[in-house]
């Protein structure tokens, strides 16, 4: 007999709600996330003192977290690569809108991929698109 399942638990209420006046960012020494209210320069952290400058109204921010360490890191969004400030590693920021462009090699459907794939399956005739490559490296669906 199926065993009934649980219902969700009700997800816990925003720290910062939307259109509040507030925002985010990560403590620079103890890299947790602080919230405040808009027009300030810089947030003192309550848990380890730390005095983290503010970025300038207006500037997007992202987050990734730290492919060596695994912290949560953030950044302005744009940036190509973010140092950690805890191991030093370099990270590869991803962009959503880091994308490209090809016409499939059957359909000529108009296809968009992420930057830096080697080729694209079409969602229409399935035909898959080698991107930068000569039309002989494309394949016909089912080889």
């Amino acid at each position: 007999m199926p065993v009934p399942l649980a219902p969700y638990p009700t997800p816990p209420l925003p720290l910062a709600l939307p259109n509040s006046g507030q925002s985010q960012v990560v403590c620079c020494g103890c890299r947790n996330l602080l919230i405040y209210p808009g027009g300030a320069t810089s947030v003192c952290c309550a848990v380890c003192s730390a005095v983290t400058t503010v970025p300038p109204p207006g500037t997007e921010m992202a987050q990734l977290i730290c492919g060596s360490c695994h912290t949560l890191l953030m950044y302005v969004r744009g940036a190509s690569r973010v140092q950690c400030s805890c191991c030093h590693t370099v990270n590869l920021a991803p962009e959503a809108n880091q994308v490209a462009h090809v016409n499939c090699g059957n359909c000529h459907m108009l296809l968009m991929y992420q930057y830096g794939a080697r080729s694209v399956k079409c969602a229409v005739c399935s035909f898959v698109t080698s991107v930068g490559a000569s039309p002989s490296t494309e394949q016909k669906p089912g080889n």
